[in-house]
């Protein structure tokens, strides 16, 4: 009998099995830095066995210097090392070990990285090698930090702006009372030169009030359309005088330079603020650059949330050789109170308002600088289409005697300052009413019975108590004005006409406070 031939065997699947050169090909393409290492773990490290070229280019080292070495030096922080040793005794062999931190340059620069490290098993299922994985995240940890910055300067800067806002009071109060002195000691020439004195410190504190307002975004801002160069140009004078002998000053200006929205006396200061910096730290009287120009940033150039948007921009540069800053300088160089200068030689106010009065102007500022070269501050403002405005300079008035006889609201929550204001105006002759809220002055002003053509105190929004207030004095009496002294200047209201409304903001002079009051009643 025969027997069945019996059918063909099928071939048994075998695992495919790629030739080492050809994986070893496979992690030189990474894009991402491998490296593999025996598994002991020496003093210094894992021993390494290879490299891919992306490891070699993010640790700037080629791959001779890295084969048979071990990976510790490469690390900044040594407690990365001794987490690898705890992973390495406690670890299951299919845990990895992640972690980030900084490796070393040669250049002395770091590289911000995250790595993998993952165990390689062998037939007996123990740890034979070590392929650790690195990925470059420089760049986003500088975004982060950047971020992080920006976030604590604008929460600085709210601290900042409330204290400058109560400050202001105390500041109105000195210098107002100030002014009602001096009227009074014309024959006392000693007296009248002691209270100028004390005067000029209440000016002085005013000055850093305002830089304080500035650096919290809270300083009112006069708005108006400006060239550059115009202001470069007529403070070319004053800015020489405070660079003295300490060096040259040099101007680049473009003439074909665009026009911006900005507050022409705030901007004043930031030029004043920057070179005098520079200023104080040339070198061997060194030079100082101040140049303009004009930029188009284009689209695709912003890939960060902290970049340039798009659009036309003017550029305003200070320049100068001096000793340059250290990266931690840099770090903290717009913080208020923050200064590298000796005791008594500096407030470190001034790059707060500089930054403040930037970003209020919708711009942006930036610094390079390193140490024995010098710094560069590059400032960009939007570009506007229209014509520069013809601004012109007005002497600061006296006290003058305005014989006023109206009736005047006065919403003040500060009650020294209040106190003030209403006991100058009554002795000029007004009819002064005074409240602390503006939800206050309606039923106040219905127990007294007075007519009320002038109303002092900050202005909030339509809808809010103080815009009611003056709808309903408006009502009951056609012809209101409003003297806002509040410290944003676009809350106006728009039913009232716009000269029969004016902005004072704090801390004013009482002349001031005069000249508004009888320039609206008059006009």
């Amino acid at each position: 009998m025969k027997k069945k031939p019996s059918a063909p065997r099928k071939p048994r699947a075998r695992s495919a099995q790629l030739p080492a050169a050809l994986l070893a090909a496979a992690l030189r393409a990474q894009s991402e830095g491998v490296f593999i290492a025996d598994c002991r773990l020496g003093p210094q490290g894992l021993k390494i066995l290879f490299v891919n070229d992306s490891f070699c280019t993010m640790t700037g080292r080629p791959a001779k210097d890295l084969v048979g070495q071990t990976h510790g030096p490469l690390h900044l922080e040594k407690a990365d090392l001794e987490r690898l040793k705890r992973w390495l005794q406690k670890s299951k062999p299919t845990q990895p070990l992640v972690g980030e931190g900084y490796l070393v340059h040669p250049s002395g620069k770091t590289v911000y990285a995250s790595w993998n490290f993952d165990p390689l098993c062998g037939p007996r299922g123990g740890i034979t090698h070590i392929v650790a994985t690195y990925t470059d995240r420089t760049e986003k940890r500088r975004m982060q930090e950047t971020l992080v910055h920006s976030q604590r300067l604008d929460a600085v800067g709210r601290l900042a702006g409330g204290i400058a806002h109560d400050f202001n009071n105390l500041i109105s109060v000195v210098n107002g009372y100030c002014q009602i002195l001096a009227s009074k000691l014309s024959d006392r020439p000693q007296a009248l030169r002691e209270v100028e004195e004390i005067h000029k410190a209440g000016q002085k504190a005013a000055t850093l009030t305002r830089q304080l307002l500035a650096f919290g975004r809270r300083q009112s801002m006069d708005l108006r359309v400006i060239n550059l160069n115009h202001v470069v140009r007529e403070n070319t004078t004053i800015l020489q005088r405070l660079l003295g002998d300490a060096g040259e000053l040099a101007l680049e200006l473009d003439s074909e330079l665009g026009n911006v929205r900005a507050d022409p006396a705030q901007f004043q200061q930031v030029l004043l603020n920057l070179v005098i910096n520079a200023r104080d730290a040339l070198r061997d009287k060194g030079r100082i650059t101040i140049s303009t120009s004009n930029r188009i940033v284009r689209a695709g150039l912003n890939r960060r949330a902290t970049d340039t948007p798009p659009g036309h921009y003017v550029v305003l540069t200070v320049a100068d050789n001096g000793t340059g800053m250290d990266a931690h300088t840099q770090e903290h160089l717009f913080e208020p109170f923050f200064t590298t200068k000796e005791e008594g030689k500096g407030t470190g106010l001034g790059l707060a308002l500089v930054y403040g009065v930037i970003q209020q102007s919708n711009g942006f500022i930036s610094v390079h600088s390193a140490l024995l070269v010098g710094s560069t501050f590059e400032i960009l403002l939007p570009t506007v289409s229209e014509p520069a405005e013809k601004i012109a300079s007005t002497p600061f008035p006296t006290l003058p005697a305005t014989r006023g006889h109206e009736g005047v609201l006065l919403v003040e929550d500060d009650a020294v300052v209040s106190k003030m204001v209403a006991g100058i105006l009554t002795s000029d002759g007004y009819r002064v009413i005074t409240v602390g809220q503006a939800d206050e002055g309606l039923k106040t002003l219905a127990d007294q019975n007075q007519t009320v053509q002038l109303l002092i105190g900050p202005m909030g929004p339509a809808g809010s108590d103080s815009e009611k207030l003056a709808r309903s004095l408006n009502k009951a009496h056609a012809g209101l004005r409003v003297l806002h002294t509040g410290g944003q200047k676009n809350h106006r209201p728009k039913w009232l006409a716009a000269n029969h409304q004016m902005h004072l903001p704090k801390p004013f002079a009482l002349s001031e406070l005069f000249k508004a009051a009888r320039q609206l009643l008059d006009d």
